[in-house]
């Protein structure tokens, strides 16, 4: 692997920005990010490093050789990145999806969009097989954004397993870890732990999270490397299956009040206009198409990076 500079480093950095954004809404996957942003698999190959083979070099040939295998340059870069994200835009994108849903779903579902047809381009040859693993991975993503969140009073085991499995979800594109949490109640336990600096809850389900990504990754680079085209089929199924989940129109069919607040219980797409309200078409469909462009253009620029 060529050896990156510092201005590549930090494109890397803005890259995990991205993720960071997208793993905030329930919904977006940052892993969608990941892969319509060319990192996808070095980021599954670098996580899957972190082994006692690797940390053995630290003993025997000392940090540099350790950070070296670990790719540890880009991983730390990526790191910042999310970390800086999910700190200063999680109040951000929290007071968006209360005050302008339509619009800001609008936006990803655009970006998501095109991603189908980026994941999809890199599979090159379809069969009957690949066919079958990208409806199968289709329609589990979207009975998945059917389910309806659970309330949770969070033991510290409970929030080390929501860990684990939200940050399998966070690295499968199309599979929201946001959304996993909300399904498992952890959701707003969790803002609520970043706003209020809880520090224990935030430990304990990173804790969770390492332990989950240090195993799923290794299962992922496993897939790659043997069955490539049928892995991104399923993956090109569970984008399309999340496309259900952030569909900017929404009709509410159960809901409650919690502490003042409305919470949503069960809800379902719905047509623009076919409930009361402004349903904002003309500018939802101007970021929808800017977060298709978006896409097309972070794609075009890595086809021109590669030649």
């Amino acid at each position: 692997m060529a050896k990156r500079t510092f201005k590549e480093y930090f494109v890397v950095g803005l890259k995990g920005v991205a993720m960071g954004a997208a793993d905030v809404v329930p919904g977006v996957s940052g892993g969608t990010i990941a892969f319509i942003s060319g990192i996808y698999e070095e980021l599954i190959d670098s996580i899957s490093k972190v082994n006692l083979k690797t940390l053995k070099l630290l003993k025997d040939e000392g940090f540099v050789s350790m950070w070296s295998a670990l790719n540890g340059n880009f991983l730390l870069s990526l790191v910042i990145g999310i970390g800086i994200s999910i700190i200063s835009l999680a109040r951000v994108i929290k007071h968006l999806l209360e005050n302008q849903p339509i619009l800001i779903w609008s936006f990803f579902f655009g970006l998501v969009l095109a991603s189908i047809i980026y994941v999809a381009k890199q599979i090159d040859k379809w069969r009957l097989g690949t066919i079958v693993l990208l409806i199968a991975g289709a329609l589990t993503a979207y009975f998945i954004t059917t389910l309806t969140p659970q309330d949770a009073n969070p033991s510290y085991p409970y929030v080390f397993i929501s860990g684990a499995l939200a940050i399998c979800a966070m690295i499968l594109p199309g599979i929201s870890g946001s959304f996993i949490l909300l399904l498992l109640g952890m959701y707003k336990p969790v803002l609520d732990a970043i706003h209020e600096k809880n520090v224990l809850l935030i430990i304990t389900l990173m804790s969770g999270a390492i332990v989950g990504l240090l195993s799923f990754s290794r299962v992922l680079k496993w897939l790659f490397d043997h069955y490539e085209n049928l892995t991104l089929a399923v993956l090109t199924g569970f984008i399309l299956g999340s496309l259900n989940k952030i569909w900017p129109w929404k009709e509410i069919l159960e809901s409650e009040m919690i502490n003042g607040k409305l919470k949503i219980l069960k809800e379902k797409s719905v047509l623009p206009g076919s409930y009361e309200g402004d349903p904002q078409v003309l500018w939802a469909l101007l970021l929808a198409l800017s977060g298709f462009l978006f896409i097309i253009l972070l794609e075009k620029l890595a086809v021109k990076r590669n030649d």
